[in-house]
């Protein structure tokens, strides 16, 4: 007994159409697949105060990577008295946003990362001023930056466009504070 006619072509159509689709398929998956891969982030640093430069990749997709954040946690230590702190790793994807947005690989320029509290209240009393009581240096959320090449003014533009946290302008040092605290500006 043999299918109606309508049968065997639909059947014919369903075939046909699930061979093509498969055929296509090596075809379609390697880029939809390579889109679909976490993309690294990275974050290049020297530092202001000592010799230390650092390149590397601190993500990958969604996932910090542990060991680059150790990494970075030493890196970032108070200069004064060397001491380690855990630094936010959001900081670095206001650092890898700014650069994004300002199209550059260039390396920041770190003033100051991690602030322990005797360095901190010990500068707070001989600055004349400019380093807060409750600075969020002294819980890792916060970075003093630069970025050589680029005008102070277009760095600081691009970390407010970011909308992350705080953004601080210091054109007399010639330096912008970032932080993961509330979006403000001064």
């Amino acid at each position: 007994m043999s299918a109606p006619p309508h049968a065997s072509r639909r059947s014919f159509l369903r075939r046909a159409a699930t061979l093509v689709v498969a055929s296509g398929l090596p075809v379609i998956s390697a880029p939809v697949l390579a889109g679909l891969r976490p993309q690294p982030r990275d974050v290049a640093l020297n530092h202001t105060h000592r010799p230390d430069r650092l390149s590397l990749v601190y993500a990958r997709g969604d996932q910090y990577l542990p060991p680059a954040l150790d990494k970075l946690n030493f890196f970032l230590r108070d200069h004064y008295t060397e001491n380690v702190g855990t630094m936010d790793p959001q900081l670095y994807d206001i650092l890898n946003q700014i650069s994004r947005l300002l199209k550059t690989d260039i390396p920041y320029d770190i003033i100051s990362g991690y602030r322990d509290p005797f360095t901190n209240e010990r500068l707070r009393t001989t600055r004349g001023g400019g380093v807060a009581k409750r600075s969020l240096h002294m819980e890792g959320k916060a970075l003093d930056i630069r970025l050589p090449g680029v005008p102070l003014t277009e760095l600081r533009d691009a970390a407010l466009e970011v909308n992350a946290g705080g953004v601080g302008y210091y054109p007399r040092s010639q330096f912008v504070h970032i932080d993961t605290g509330k979006v403000r500006s001064w």
